[in-house]
């Protein structure tokens, strides 16, 4: 019998009753209680403690300004300012939604409003036989959209393990509940079989890996360290990367998904070219909702040689 290629379900082991692990476990069983409460009433509470994010200093406050300031350089001052105070009031519904992504049962996923486009780029691509990559960005919905996009489409992801053991073991616990399969980030044969098989990966290149296989190629005009993971995987599995549109819409509608046509002609024979061209399409999304996308990461941390640091 065939096994699914993938990082196994995490069993349990006693030393995860450690003392040094009691306030992780705290924190899960606030996610779970959390994940309990129905999804308006979340949205409401990540809105009231979004407000007080905004308020709180924070030196991810600088960060998400500086960012802003980068990739916005046509808004004003006060624009800018804007954007980032509703960037980090975005950041409280955050935090609802990865608990709900993670600890929500699938009755709770199945009342959330959703709307789904593009359906049928997938579908073409798997009446070839061919696997797809789903490139999306780092949004604060980003989990939570993966579970909801998984009630369509058998979808896998690629993930980084997380420092705390017990973190680890709930949350990819829990993506394997909902997820056709989980991917380390280095397992790149696993990912290549999979994809060959005729699967689909949702995958997000667009952080600051500070891998060796990086290439400088514009994000909103400035020079981003960008991993070249995307077209190797289309070129050795033979894939279509397809984008992947997110986002939350106002006033308790739901959430908006939307699969955009295929990427011509990748991957080609240009590495750099084709990531260009995928920091390009992420930009799009972000464009769409830019509060909502991750400010608060230092997306240019790495730099050109010879150039001066960001943050």
């Amino acid at each position: 019998m065939r096994t699914m290629p993938g990082t196994p379900y995490p069993a349990f082991t006693r030393s995860l009753l450690s003392p040094r692990f009691w306030p992780a476990w705290i924190g899960v069983g606030v996610m779970k209680l959390i994940a309990m409460l129905p999804w308006k009433v979340l949205m409401a509470i990540g809105r009231a403690l979004g407000a007080i994010v905004e308020r709180f200093p924070s030196p991810r406050r600088e960060v998400a300004a500086t960012n802003i300031a980068l990739c916005f350089p046509e808004l004003d001052a006060a624009s800018q300012a804007r954007l980032v105070d509703a960037h980090l009031r975005d950041i409280g519904v955050m935090l609802m939604e990865f608990a709900l992504g993670w600890m929500g049962t699938d009755r709770a996923i199945a009342r959330i409003p959703v709307t789904f486009e593009g359906l049928e780029h997938l579908e073409a691509a798997h009446a070839e036989g061919r696997g797809v990559l789903l490139v999306g960005g780092h949004f604060s919905h980003l989990e939570l959209c993966a579970r909801l996009v998984s009630q369509r489409i058998r979808i896998a992801g690629m993930y980084r393990r997380m420092d705390n053991l017990v973190f680890e073991w709930a949350v990819l616990r829990a993506r394997l509940g909902y997820a056709r399969a989980m991917f380390d980030k280095d397992d790149i044969r696993g990912t290549v079989k999979y994809l060959r098989g005729g699967g689909t990966l949702w995958y997000a290149p667009d952080q600051d890996m500070r891998s060796k296989d990086n290439v400088f190629v514009p994000f909103f005009g400035v020079p981003a360290a960008t991993i070249t993971a995307t077209h190797h995987l289309a070129r050795m599995s033979r894939s279509v990367v397809i984008p992947f549109f997110h986002r939350r819409l106002p006033d308790n509608q739901g959430y908006a998904l939307r699969l955009g046509a295929p990427l011509d002609d990748m991957p080609s024979a240009d590495a750099e070219a084709d990531t260009a061209r995928v920091n390009h399409s992420i930009e799009q999304m972000v464009k769409e909702a830019p509060e909502q996308y991750l400010w608060v990461h230092k997306r240019f941390k790495t730099r050109p040689e010879g150039l001066p640091p960001i943050y």
